[in-house]
């Protein structure tokens, strides 16, 4: 394939090198983390390790990290472990990692700008028994960040619980368990491998399993550790703490003001390298592959809808009506180039010259 300009971070970071090189020493770590010969012991030593800068990077205590296969494992693992016996309240704009775990949830609406209405959470949370907020920190389209702690303060003085999204959030800006119980992490969204991911837990909550098995993860998560893919998670998210966010929030800026296009989310706090630009009278699906086709990747919400594009859920939630589905998402990636705002705004040139 063509080497193109890479925009599209948010579906997954391209990889660290801190994170192939851990990668690489545990695929010749041979043993079974759960044997107890030698082998076994070296591979336990270092999912531990890995563990533990996971926690540390999080604030969190390393018996509080269960390790899944990614964010979405870890987000259905929260909604179904912790929310038996409870009313499960989702914001609107939750990625269908969440949405598709919660069925029948009382789904919260979002403000213009793609915040949480507090307001309407207030009147929900009063509204019946105990209840579990889910509610992601960043939006995954248009890197819109919801007020965790005014959430968090509505729950607490409720006798609810929150538990947060935070696979786009994640060493893009400050992140950590806070006030929220429970807190889901995805490792290739921080630059590492796929297929790794984690739950943190708040200290002493009890957990039911979604898959039971030999009893890993203290009984918590069967299944035999994807060891290569969380030791590289653990790099990623050590390297990827957020010291390069002002310079890809000037690249994103730069992008906004060349485009001269309507920015959904604008005037709330974001993600330092998302934007969400709608172009009015041209379809989503057309502005992807035409951007595509000129060597510029791109998306148009969630990567994972099976590949497809088209009508947002995020942008109908903030009520942009027509223009939730001409709308296409830049994410810039940890390594993007200083170059990346001229050649996207000459490639997004030439496509709109067509006159799609």
């Amino acid at each position: 394939m063509t080497q193109g300009l890479y925009l599209d971070a948010n579906a997954t970071e391209p990889l660290r090198p801190e994170a192939r090189a851990a990668a690489i020493i545990a695929l010749d770590t041979i043993g079974n983390p759960s044997s107890v010969h030698a082998e076994g012991r070296a591979a336990r030593r270092l999912l531990e390790e890995s563990r533990a800068r996971i926690a540390v990077t999080f604030g969190a205590a390393p018996a509080e990290v269960v390790l899944t296969a990614g964010g979405t494992e870890a987000n259905a693992m929260a909604v179904h472990g912790l929310g038996r016996g409870r009313r499960i309240l989702v914001g609107a704009t939750e990625h269908p990692a969440v949405l598709a775990t919660a069925p029948g949830a009382t789904v919260l609406p979002v403000l213009a700008d793609g915040t949480i209405d507090l307001a309407a959470l207030a009147a929900a949370l009063a509204d019946g028994p105990p209840a579990l907020l889910c509610l992601m920190a960043a939006n995954n389209e248009t890197g819109v960040l919801h007020p965790l702690a005014e959430a968090a303060a509505l729950c607490r003085q409720h006798g609810a619980m929150l538990h947060v999204d935070a696979v786009q959030a994640a060493g893009r800006v400050v992140t950590g368990l806070g006030a929220a119980d429970s807190l889901a992490l995805s490792g290739h969204k921080l630059g590492g491998p796929k297929g790794a991911g984690a739950l943190i837990l708040r200290p002493g909550l009890a957990l039911a399993p979604l898959l039971a098995g030999g009893g890993q993860e203290r009984g918590r998560r069967g299944g035999t550790e994807a060891l290569p893919a969380i030791a590289g998670m653990a790099a990623a998210a050590e390297a990827a703490q957020p010291t390069a966010a002002a310079r890809l929030a000037a690249l994103r800026d730069a992008i906004e003001a060349g485009a001269g296009l309507p920015v959904a989310g604008a005037t709330a706090p974001r993600l330092p390298n998302t934007t969400s630009l709608v172009v009015p009278g041209t379809p989503a699906e057309t502005l992807v592959i035409a951007l595509d086709l000129e060597g510029v990747r791109v998306s148009a919400g969630s990567a994972c809808s099976s590949g497809k594009v088209g009508r947002s859920h995020v942008l109908d939630a903030m009520g942009l009506g027509e223009a939730a589905g001409q709308a296409i998402r830049i994410s810039l990636p940890w390594n993007a180039p200083d170059d990346a705002p001229a050649r996207f705004l000459a490639a997004l040139a030439r496509v709109r010259a067509r006159r799609l």
